[in-house]
């Protein structure tokens, strides 16, 4: 399947004009996915000048390209450290507020939660109005509520503080994947999504052991700094991606352009062909919050989001298992605890490895053929589903303390290779698949694993006190092996189903 950027990029009749044009060009990127291109010939629209346009972010300079993939990576893992920095002073939380461990641990699951309605905001002002700010303004949201929750006096403060946060931190989870879709060509965007999905990662993983170290220093009111650290990092991101990351999505950049144009030429019925589009709250409505909605129920979106979805909720529902694990069957202190996360950590560095030989087999096949299908993508996939379920009975079967530490951080780099591999693999075709929907796609994959992800380290308590890690651990297994097959059912069959989405249909190419 040919996508909508390969398309553009061999596309040799894109032009920018005033003049008419005999062979008017309409990429992509300016309209909605499966929309049918104007056959009236209209001399005033405004297009990039060329394939070649360097105001077009696919011909951006590659140091640009890069330094805009970094900040936006750093960005999303300030807003995922957010998401667990809190669960290093639950204790602390516990006995300040008098509450129960699972009243505490609402701090996570309402931010997690949070995560999952944001989304369906941020996605569709990212289509509508750009990347740059539907991004940077909800994370400066996110920096203001983590000092609140900081500073907070009561339980109800946090929880609401906590929520809210997360609905705000969700803006970069949903819309960079967008922003990796409009500056990168098809070929080279697998170690931009693997740069982006590390930080994803990292985030909630090294929170932890920074949040633990604070902790012990600070008995009292550690669990606050945990939260201002959040807020300084996050504020200090902001402000040079304010300074260095320019707008990148195309219907953006032609409306900017048409506008200049209107001016300097004093003809004022030069628009951009997005400009076009109807923007009655009924159309809004309909393009900008039911198509994420529609997505759940996609059939490629559906199932690949499912799988990812529940990865992902493990991954939260690893940390309290680590601390059930560590703390109260070993009896580690909460620094030390929170050391072996770092077995993940490696684990998904050894995932982007299998990421990187996945993006390099998909770099030949297009080589070889000038067209790749988003299949390919699934490949690293395939080999984390079997890291991913073994490293879950690893981890269940090695929980006794009898049994040395180091077979628990085996387990963990499992989990985290396989997690990774599919997590990423998902991002990858998803973004191929739904190309010009990529935001309103990854917000569909945002609410369904942020929801997953929020509900799992509720029963965590309860799930480890009655079954134990190894029984419960061992259950999660049983899980994921019996969606082991998932991407190998979709490398086989996923053109068929392709073709069969309502959405996946529109980029759908015989």
């Amino acid at each position: 399947m040919a996508s909508a950027d390969q398309k553009i990029d061999a596309d040799p009749t894109v032009t920018t004009s005033i003049e008419p044009s005999r062979t008017p060009s309409f990429p992509s990127s300016q309209l909605e996915a499966g929309q049918e291109k104007p056959v009236a010939i209209d001399p005033n629209i405004v297009d990039f000048d060329g394939p070649d346009d360097p105001y077009n972010a696919l011909n951006w300079p590659m140091k640009q390209k890069v330094l805009v993939t970094a900040l936006y990576s750093f960005l999303t893992m300030g807003a995922t450290w957010a998401s667990t920095a809190y669960n290093s002073g639950i204790a602390e939380v516990k006995v300040h507020f008098g509450v129960e461990t699972e009243v505490a641990l609402l701090g996570m699951s309402l931010f997690l939660f949070g995560n999952a309605f944001g989304p369906l905001l941020w996605a569709p002002m990212s289509e509508a109005f750009g990347r740059k700010y539907s991004i940077l303004l909800p994370l400066f949201g996110l920096c203001l509520f983590s000092f609140a929750t900081a500073t907070a006096k009561d339980i109800q403060t946090v929880l609401i503080t906590r929520f809210f946060g997360g609905v705000f931190g969700g803006a970069p989870l949903s819309n960079t994947g967008g922003v990796l879709a409009d500056v990168w060509h098809p070929t080279a965007r697998g170690p931009a999504l693997l740069m982006w999905g590390l930080c994803i990662t990292l985030g909630p993983m090294i929170a932890p052991i920074v949040g633990g170290a604070l902790v012990i220093s600070m008995p009292t009111v550690g669990w606050r700094w945990t939260e201002y650290v959040t807020g300084i990092i996050l504020a200090v991101t902001l402000v040079a991606s304010v300074i260095y990351i320019p707008e990148s999505y195309p219907p953006v950049l032609l409306k900017r352009k048409a506008n200049r144009l209107r001016l300097e030429t004093g003809n004022f019925a030069l628009h951009a062909a997005s400009e076009e589009i109807g923007t009655s709250f009924g159309e809004m409505s309909r393009r900008y919050l039911i198509v994420p909605l529609e997505m759940l129920i996609d059939p490629i979106a559906f199932c690949i989001n499912l799988y990812a979805a529940f990865t992902y909720a493990i991954i939260y529902l690893a940390v309290p298992a680590f601390l059930f694990e560590f703390q109260q069957v070993r009896h580690w202190n909460a620094v030390v605890s929170a050391v072996p996360f770092t077995a993940v950590i490696i684990g998904v560095i050894f995932g982007g490895v299998v990421i990187m030989w996945g993006a390099i087999q998909y770099k030949k096949k297009f080589e070889a053929n000038g067209r790749v299908e988003p299949e390919m993508r699934l490949l690293a996939m395939m080999v984390g589903s079997v890291f991913f379920a073994a490293g879950l009975f690893i981890m269940g079967w090695t929980s006794d303390p009898k049994i040395h530490w180091i077979g628990f951080c085996v387990g963990s780099a499992c989990l985290g290779l396989g997690f990774f591999a599919v997590f990423q693999s998902a991002l990858g075709y998803l973004v191929d698949t739904y190309v010009s929907l990529a935001a309103s796609v990854i917000a569909a994959n945002m609410f369904m694993r942020s929801m997953l992800a929020g509900a799992f380290p509720l029963f965590a308590t309860a799930l480890f006190t009655k079954l134990g890690i190894d029984w419960g651990m061992s259950l999660l297994g049983f899980f994921a092996v019996a969606m082991l097959p998932i991407p190998y059912v979709f490398f086989i069959f996923g053109k068929r189903l392709r073709a069969m989405g309502k959405h996946s249909k529109k980029t759908f190419v015989a």
